[in-house]
């Protein structure tokens, strides 16, 4: 199939200008003539059009916006899109958009066109916007989601912001490191032994360490990422040992705990999302298992699921899991006696995404010293271990 640009005209003569795959022009204008359209002009293009299949979350999060405020100014989803196609500064939005254009002209609903880019919309988001068409409330749910999907914009650079510094001081710390084992240790160890003297038995620790370095730096540098895709491969293969590894990853001190904030944080913030659409209590907390990032919270989520499906309250198939904090026990009970579930959860996500903000804050003020201090701790020991010798042996001169 080719790729045609079109200009027609519909009954009333208006123009429109789009793009549609079709085998030859006179397929080109039965397609348009199904949907009330009369071919005035086409042209071929190069190549078919791009699928779509993976976008940054930030041109998710504009397209979502344009879109909203199109459609909540009473404009025909329709039109939005044909819109968002023709005046998008960004290829993978003009893309999109012509793609969700053709599949809605084609006789599709929107929840059915955007589930044909699950690469670009979760099954979440998917599933909202169905909830949307079917209650009337599309523009609010488009809202809804925007700001969602800025919260875990917001979440993400919260993460990044907590694990890249570390990250670099060590690469740097092993860097230096390196740089001494490799070059300047080797071209002190000739001096030390031509000295004359006995060598203390740190200084015979570096000159080892040293050696160990230039004999086996290929293994040094390779094990590392050997480790990580050694353990990458072991969590997609067997499932014990992803379950250790993400409780392991809840269990680092300082971070751990970081960690667990934000997926409660979304946790409850998609729960209250999916709860206030319409979706379903039990349909909902799929979708939050799936979104949950950590294997642990997404079990015990499931077997949450699993006591209400057998006739359990909420707040009570929560509290049976020991992994849950008492604050979110406690404001789920809150919002079952009131009938106001997702104002309560909205606490939940508003009460971890600051306590998340201070957090990072604290965590950082504490790793920047601490790694300080490794690093003069190593650069002091590899000093010391090198004039130690030699100040042993000025020190004999002088006598």
């Amino acid at each position: 199939m080719a790729l045609y640009q079109f200009r027609a005209t519909n009954a009333d003569g208006q123009i429109n200008k789009g793009q549609v795959e079709a085998l030859h022009e006179l397929d080109l204008e039965a397609q348009l003539k199904r949907v009330g359209l009369f071919l005035i002009s086409a042209k071929a293009l190069a190549g078919r059009r791009r699928m779509v299949k993976r976008m940054p979350r930030r041109e998710v999060i504009d397209f979502f916006f344009q879109l909203e405020m199109l459609v909540r100014a009473g404009v025909p989803i329709l039109t939005a899109l044909g819109d968002l196609r023709d005046e998008s500064e960004s290829p993978n939005s003009r893309d999109l958009a012509s793609g969700l254009f053709e599949k809605i002209e084609a006789g599709s609903t929107f929840g059915e066109a955007v589930a044909v880019y699950p690469g670009v919309f979760s099954p979440t988001v998917i599933s909202l916007i169905r909830s949307g068409e079917v209650t009337g409330q599309l523009p609010d749910v488009l809202k809804e989601i925007v700001r969602s999907l800025k919260w875990q914009d917001e979440m993400a650079a919260q993460t990044k912001k907590l694990l890249m510094y570390p990250s670099f001081v060590m690469v740097v710390i092993g860097g230096v490191v390196f740089f001494l084992m490799i070059y300047l240790v080797p071209q002190l160890v000739g001096f030390l032994k031509n000295m004359g003297q006995g060598i203390p038995l740190q200084t015979r620790l570096l000159i080892g360490l040293s050696q160990f370095f230039v004999d086996y730096w290929w293994l040094i540098l390779a094990s590392p990422p050997v480790l990580v895709m050694a353990m990458l491969a072991l969590s997609a293969a067997f499932p014990g040992v992803r379950y250790r590894l993400h409780q392991a990853q809840l269990g680092i001190p300082f971070v751990g705990p970081i960690l667990k904030k934000m997926i409660l944080a979304r946790f409850a913030d998609t729960f209250a999302l999916m709860y206030r659409t319409g979706i379903p209590l039990i349909e909902g907390l799929v979708y939050c298992q799936e979104i949950s990032s950590n294997v642990v919270i997404q079990q015990a989520v499931r077997r949450a699921r699993e006591r209400v499906i057998n006739g359990a309250a909420l707040s009570e198939s929560f509290a049976a899991e020991m992994l849950f904090p008492s604050l979110v026990i406690r404001m789920l009970k809150v919002g079952e006696s009131t009938g106001a579930l997702d104002s309560a959860l909205n606490n939940i996500s508003y009460f971890y995404t600051r306590d998340i903000d201070e957090s990072v804050g604290k965590v950082q003020a504490m790793i920047e010293p601490a790694l300080t201090v490794l690093m003069g701790l190593i650069l002091g020991w590899i000093m010391l271990a090198v004039l130690g010798p030699i100040y042993d042996t000025i020190s004999k001169m002088k006598t």
